[in-house]
């Protein structure tokens, strides 16, 4: 199962610390990115798209563009985690950052905090280490109140680009906007390059480095956001995948 339908009411999101449960109505005056405040504490997973981020110290300001090759810190990385009540495994080592799902039909998110972006390029390398079905992705032009646009890559040789809002704390609305199939696509165990530019109204998609798609989304009103990392497992288990690095940069 993929998410390339309307998915409602199975968007829960979760606390690292388990027992915590999802606020029942959205908290508009406690927004996920509305500080930037360094402390001590590890990239944590949310328990409410609404909660405020906690972010890991760091001695210099956070750039707007910049490649990340997940060999250090990992401030100002926010992680949501949805669609199953088991806890992810999210850890950066051997210059990787590995985000493992142990449980079917879940999606987790790893999300830029501290910028927004207009026009933005987003490119990484990852690989799916378990074997099992799974998909991997990039995020852009993220928002908690307006919505955002996706694009996933399946080790089963496909990919969508997904229009995603939340109804209220912990309820998703995932909106299919396209999909397709490319002989480029790796299967699992193999490293894969994806990029994506999503600049005055436009997507593009692209494979290691050969664009695949252009896709209009000026429907969709999302002209600037966060940007990140998605990964989602479907019915078997587990999934590993593991990012290499992460480039932002202008389109």
């Amino acid at each position: 199962m993929k998410k390339t339908f309307l998915l409602l009411g199975c968007l829960i999101l979760l606390a690292a610390c388990a027992g915590q449960q999802p606020a029942t109505t959205p908290t508009p005056d406690a927004p996920l990115f509305a500080t930037a405040t360094p402390s001590s504490s590890p990239i944590p997973v949310t328990d409410t798209p609404a909660a405020t981020a906690t972010l890991e110290s760091t001695a210099t300001p956070f750039p707007q563009f910049f490649t990340d090759e997940f060999d250090g810190s990992l401030a100002g990385w926010v992680i949501l985690q949805a669609g199953n009540e088991s806890t992810p495994n999210i850890k950066n080592e051997n210059s990787r950052l590995f985000l493992q799902m142990d449980a079917p039909y879940s999606w987790v998110y790893a999300l830029y905090g501290p910028q927004d972006y207009g026009g933005v390029r987003v490119d990484t390398k990852f690989v799916n280490n378990a074997l099992s079905p799974a998909s991997m992705g990039l995020i852009c032009n993220y928002s908690e109140t307006d919505g955002w646009l996706e694009y996933n890559v399946s080790t089963d040789g496909t990919y969508n680009v997904l229009f995603g809002k939340w109804l209220s704390n912990g309820v998703a609305d995932y909106l299919p906007i396209l999909d397709g199939s490319s002989n480029q696509i790796a299967q699992s165990g193999v490293e894969q390059q994806i990029s994506m530019t999503c600049s005055n109204g436009t997507l593009a998609l692209y494979i290691n480095d050969t664009l695949i798609r252009n896709v209009d989304v000026s429907h969709y009103e999302r002209g600037s956001g966060k940007v990140g990392l998605t990964a989602s497992s479907y019915e078997n288990t587990p999934v590993i995948a593991s990012f290499d690095w992460m480039k932002v940069s202008q389109p």
